[in-house]
């Protein structure tokens, strides 16, 4: 007798089972693409929350209004006078616009300003050239130099933006250590510094080295300075109102070369505009190599002509006069309250 309990399912049992099976799979894979469309949608939302943090914080960053370039160098560079002493002077403000320092051309000492890019092979073979000899003139008082820093070689350092970071560095020391400055230019336009063009340039580390070199105290200040790239926006600044608005200081009618041969100028309606560095710029007019000759041959040049002008002490006649004359008033009325002192004695 055959027990029922034990008999093999029938063709519609096991039909029914296999439905049952497949109905259950079909469940589990219907749960398995919910979930993973969950993690999904979990996933794009949490990546546009993060897409749109950053761009928030660039926007942000962008909006917010530009710090106040370093002090000693309203101008957009930094002035250095008698015995390599940079000529202390207010930041420039956000609001403000660059403007030249009052300067009489009639009289010494001479006005010298030279736009550069510490990346720029050009400045770097300037420096080589006349670095020493502008060294000894203006520490002897015969002209004043300025250094107006740039960074439109910012593209030309595999991404590090070495020009920009170069020039902040420079800002930094003549806010913090002036006395430090120029010997920090001439090392970051010097063989054994200047990185070649297209190259990362140095890093910050390396860069702090060199104003220690120059004398610098590299403490936590001008660490943070450097790390901050607190003058960033100061040196771009700096490029856009060189090769846009165009040249401050220049004398009245100067014009500047179209190209680096000088064979053309810029028309002269319109603002003179940095095409290329190094840009030297004397008593108010563009000294070009190619037409003036050796930078220091046309100093003297210069420095003869008011010399001859103002009777060989390179002084004008007219302010001595009147410097002699308030002098002289002063002296009389020093004289007179001393009698009055006597006399009521």
């Amino acid at each position: 007798m055959s027990n029922d309990s034990n008999a093999r399912p029938t063709k519609n049992e096991r039909r029914q089972q296999a439905r049952e099976q497949a109905r259950i799979a079909r469940e589990k894979e219907q749960k398995r693409e919910k979930r993973n469309r969950l993690f999904v949608q979990g996933g794009v939302v949490l990546g546009v929350i993060a897409i749109l943090a950053i761009v928030g914080i660039v926007i942000a960053q962008s909006m917010a209004p530009a710090g106040p370039g370093p002090k000693n160098m309203a101008s957009g560079g930094a002035i250095f006078g008698k015995d390599l002493k940079v000529v202390e002077g207010p930041a420039l403000q956000p609001d403000e616009t660059r403007k030249a320092p009052k300067v009489n051309r009639e009289e010494l000492p001479l006005d010298v300003t030279i736009y550069a890019d510490y990346m720029c092979p050009a400045c770097g073979a300037f420096e080589q050239e006349n670095g020493t000899m502008l060294e000894n003139y203006v520490g002897s008082g015969d002209i004043t130099l300025q250094v107006y820093p740039l960074n439109f070689l910012d593209a030309a350092s595999l991404g590090t933006k070495y020009s920009t970071r170069a020039a902040n560095l420079f800002g930094c020391v003549v806010e913090q250590q002036p006395d430090s400055a120029f010997k920090l230019h001439n090392l970051l336009l010097s063989p054994e510094v200047q990185p070649a063009e297209g190259s990362e340039g140095l890093s910050d580390d390396e860069l702090l080295e060199q104003a220690e070199a120059a004398g610098a105290t590299v403490d936590d200040k001008l660490k943070q300075c450097v790390s901050d790239r607190r003058f960033a926006d100061f040196v771009a600044a700096n490029t856009k109102a060189a090769t846009e608005t165009g040249i401050v200081g220049l004398a009245k009618g100067a014009q500047l070369a179209a190209d680096r041969t000088g064979s053309e100028m810029q028309p002269a309606d319109e603002p003179q505009r940095l095409i290329s560095t190094p840009l030297v710029i004397v008593n108010g007019e563009q000294w070009l190599a190619s037409r003036d000759g050796s930078l220091e041959s046309y100093l003297l040049k210069v420095k003869g002509e008011i010399e001859q002008k103002n009777g060989g002490n390179g002084k004008n006649a007219k302010a001595d006069a009147s410097a002699k004359a308030e002098g002289e008033a002063s002296a009389k009325g020093d004289a007179s309250a001393a009698a009055e002192g006597a006399d009521g004695q």
